[in-house]
């Protein structure tokens, strides 16, 4: 397995946050910040117990706990890159796509339920990889709980690599899980493999070909 592990050094993270990457078009699609105005399209996103069920927060239940998560996550400051994802035709959230500001580079993204099957996570979060890529970027990951497997479809079909799978006791909802590991290198290095889950879990292991698929 590659080993090499990217460490951000000074100043790495400077164009990872240009004002560039925030706002993309698509053929279908208007990528841009959540505004205070887009609570009540954030809160239909991340209060679908369905929409919300493999993902590491419980779902919202009044519109004060969506201000809250506007706050923590979206909101101007915020510790990722969090796009909107919209419709052109009415520039309304109807999903989201982000990038953690940490070393992993964690692309996460996610639909309202009447849009899933369409094509439109690959399709924003492909435009989002894209702008890192011409802004310097070196890679991206991605994981997803080993009962999702449509989620890592979405990671294939954008390219990205399994890499290795790995247990973790995830906090807040409080039990174990087996997350899939994906990569993608934006800047060729073949060789550069993001380690920390590994070397974080007591339970790691890499899957057969094909049985992640």
């Amino acid at each position: 397995m590659p080993s090499q592990q990217y460490k951000p050094k000074n100043g790495a993270e400077a164009p990872f946050f240009h004002p560039a990457a925030r706002e993309i078009e698509t053929g279908r699609l208007l990528l841009r910040p959540f505004s205070e105005g887009d609570l009540g399209a954030l809160f239909e996103i991340f209060s679908d117990e369905e929409v919300n069920r493999f993902l590491p927060w419980f779902p919202l239940k009044t519109a004060e706990e969506a201000r809250i998560f506007y706050n923590e996550r979206f909101a101007p400051g915020a510790e990722r890159l969090g796009y909107a994802v919209c419709l052109k035709a009415d520039n309304v959230p109807i999903g989201y796509v982000t990038v953690s500001a940490s070393a992993s580079r964690d692309l996460g993204y996610g639909l309202r339920r009447e849009f899933q099957r369409r094509g439109i996570a690959t399709e924003a979060a492909a435009a989002v990889i894209g702008r890192l890529r011409r802004l310097g970027v070196p890679y991206v990951t991605a994981t997803h709980d080993v009962n999702n497997p449509r989620s890592g479809a979405v990671m294939r079909r954008l390219g990205m690599k399994y890499l290795y799978s790995y247990e973790e006791f995830w906090q807040p909802k409080g039990f174990p899980v087996v997350f899939r590991l994906y990569q993608l290198n934006l800047d060729g290095d073949k060789d550069r493999a993001y380690m920390e889950y590994w070397d974080n879990s007591a339970v790691h292991f890499i899957e057969s070909p094909g049985a992640e698929g």
